[in-house]
């Protein structure tokens, strides 16, 4: 099983949307057993992947969500040993659902981990809430984290307990400046859990199989620019778009790259680019079902049938990309 976190410091990115597909990509036409772990109280993934009926039921019925996986732990009882999840089936994939109240849970984390770094078994247990979750999900041949943008304490538990992440990119100077943020928040975090576990005193107590710091960069994705075709029939971002695009991957060699022991040969990480996408994302959220599948009865009309094609081949390129970058990082 690998845990993969669609992860960027900066918001309106188009991460949800990316994660969610790409799932389902892998689910339906990769043929893998996928698991959609929503940690980002928004809960924007459990939005995008059920009807709104389902969606009524967890949250009236107080079913099982990412919520009851956290509870136990914040109320002292120890590690949750339930782990329910729900299927959506126009995705394919399983899913824990988001909840709000997680949110509720940020101080505990961020108490919890300055005691951490001090070495201190509760609160190397509190930060490694999600690496004792993954331990129960073994089943599954891919676990995808949706998290929100922030470099909080939830993130940081969901970022430790990950194999890898992958950053969708929107176009603009402030997606360049949020790999920066990245970069030395997880070198600090690092640093910092290195620290903790080499003055904790009661390893066995943590009932964490793997503590190891295990986070690589597995690639990005440029998203939500416009494209144009040029002359040899090839779809390009238009010139404003192109010159940030261009210095994407410069700044993930001088931010990501150096964090990496054995890291891939630089071009390897761009896994694909998704031109705006205009009305085939509410058609999406609208029917609950992923771009790709999108059909007549969704909506979908004249030139929205090749664009549907197009996107199928677009994900299908990065689900490609990213498949082959983990078989070479593993």
């Amino acid at each position: 099983m690998k845990a993969i976190s669609v992860f960027n410091n900066k918001g309106g990115v188009g991460k949800t949307t990316l994660l969610c597909n790409l799932a389902a990509f892998l689910a339906m036409q990769r043929e893998k057993r996928v698991l959609i772990i929503d940690a980002d109280p928004q809960c924007n993934a459990t939005q995008s992947v059920f009807r709104d009926s389902t969606i009524d039921d967890i949250y009236t019925n107080d079913r099982f969500t990412i919520y009851q996986v956290v509870q136990p732990l914040a109320a002292g009882k120890g590690y949750s040993k339930r782990l329910t999840t729900r299927k959506s089936t126009t995705f394919g994939v399983d899913v824990i659902p988001g909840d709000p109240r997680l949110a509720l849970t940020e101080d505990l984390l961020a108490t919890d981990w300055s005691q951490a770094t001090a070495g201190s078994t509760r609160g190397l247990r509190t930060t490694f809430l999600f690496t004792n979750l993954l331990q129960r999900c073994a089943g599954y041949d891919f676990v995808l984290f949706d998290v929100g943008p922030s470099l909080g304490s939830i993130n940081r538990s969901v970022l430790l307990a990950s194999d890898f992440f992958v950053s969708p990119m929107s176009i603009d100077i402030f997606s360049l400046k949020a790999i920066q943020n990245t970069a030395i928040s997880f070198k600090k975090w690092r640093q910092q859990l290195d620290g903790g576990l080499s003055l904790n005193e009661e390893p066995a107590e943590l009932e964490v199989q793997d503590v190891r710091w295990k986070l690589r960069f597995a690639g990005y994705v440029t998203q939500q620019y416009t494209a144009k075709t040029d002359a040899t029939g090839q779809k390009r971002a238009v010139k404003a778009f192109d010159e940030i695009m261009q210095q994407i991957p410069h700044v993930i060699d001088a931010n990501f790259l150096p964090l990496e022991e054995n890291p891939l040969p630089k071009d390897r990480y761009e896994l694909g680019s998704i031109p705006t996408l205009h009305s085939l994302i509410p058609m999406s959220q609208t029917g609950r079902k992923p771009i790709f599948d999108l059909k007549s009865a969704d909506g979908v009309v004249g030139a929205h049938f090749s664009r549907v094609r197009d996107y199928s081949k677009t994900i299908g390129g990065i689900a490609d990309r990213l498949l082959d970058n983990l078989g070479r990082l593993s």
